[in-house]
C-alpha cells in the first residue's frame, strides 16, 4: 500500500496532475522557450533540478520556518538553486544558456515550481516532497518537449537543429512563432478537456445505469 501511494505521488504530476496541461501554470515558459526540442528540453530539466531540489529543503525546514515569512523564505531556497544552475548553464551550455536568456533567472517565480512549495513540499515528507518535484517536473518536461518538437519540425523542419524534412520543405514560420506556440498549446488543452469531459460522462452513464439496475 506504501508502495502504490509512493508510485501515485511520482506519476500524478505527469498524468493526473500535469502541471501544464491539468493545473495550467508555467505557461509564460511553455509559450516562448518551446520554439525547439533543445530549447524545450533544457529548460524543462532546468526547472525539474530547482523544483526537486527546493521541494527536498523547504520540506526539511518546514518545522522551523515561521509562518508570517515562509514565502520570503521559500523565495531565497528556490533562487538559491536558479543561481546554480544559471552558473553550470553559463559555463557548460552557453550556447543553450543565451538562447533561453531571461527566462532561466525567471525560474525563481515560475508558479509551478512556488505552487508546490507552498501546496505540498510544505506539509509533507521529504520523500514524498522529493518524488512530488520529479513527476512534476517530469509532466512539465514532456509537455514542453512534445511542444517544442511539434514547433520545430513544422516551423523549421528540423529536430534538435538537424534537418529532416529535405531542402524542398517549406517551413511554417508561423508556428515557431508566438500565435503558433498558443495554437498549439490550445489545441493540447481542448483535447485534455474533451478527455475529462468524456470521463465524466462515461462515470456518470455507468452511475445512472447501476442505479436502474438496482431500482
Amino acid at each position: 500500500m506504501a508502495q502504490r501511494s509512493l508510485w501515485k505521488e511520482f506519476t500524478k504530476g505527469i498524468i493526473q496532475e500535469n502541471p501544464t496541461l491539468c493545473i495550467v501554470l508555467g505557461l509564460c515558459p511553455t509559450l516562448a522557450i518551446s520554439t525547439s526540442l533543445k530549447n524545450a528540453f533544457g529548460m524543462g530539466i532546468a526547472a525539474t533540478f530547482v523544483l526537486v531540489c527546493s521541494n527536498i529543503i523547504i520540506s526539511i525546514i518546514k518545522n522551523i520556518v515561521p509562518n508570517k515569512i515562509r514565502i520570503p523564505i521559500y523565495i531565497v531556497v528556490i533562487a538559491t538553486f536558479v543561481s546554480i544552475v544559471e552558473m553550470v548553464m553559463g559555463a557548460y551550455t552557453p550556447a543553450l544558456y543565451k538562447a533561453l536568456g531571461i527566462f532561466v533567472p525567471l525560474i525563481v517565480v515560475n508558479c509551478i515550481i512556488l505552487g508546490r512549495a507552498e501546496a505540498f513540499a510544505n506539509k509533507n515528507s521529504v520523500l514524498r516532497s522529493l518524488l512530488d518535484g520529479i513527476g512534476m517536473g517530469v509532466g512539465f518536461t514532456v509537455v514542453l518537449a512534445f511542444i517544442g518538437l511539434i514547433r520545430e519540425i513544422i516551423g523549421d523542419g528540423k529536430i534538435w537543429s538537424y534537418p529532416i524534412l529535405g531542402a524542398h520543405y517549406e517551413p511554417m514560420l508561423i508556428i515557431i512563432m508566438p500565435p503558433g506556440g498558443f495554437f498549439i498549446l490550445g489545441s493540447m488543452l481542448a483535447y485534455m478537456k474533451w478527455k475529462n469531459i468524456r470521463k465524466e460522462t462515461q462515470k456518470l452513464k455507468l452511475k445512472q445505469a447501476e442505479i436502474r439496475a438496482h431500482s
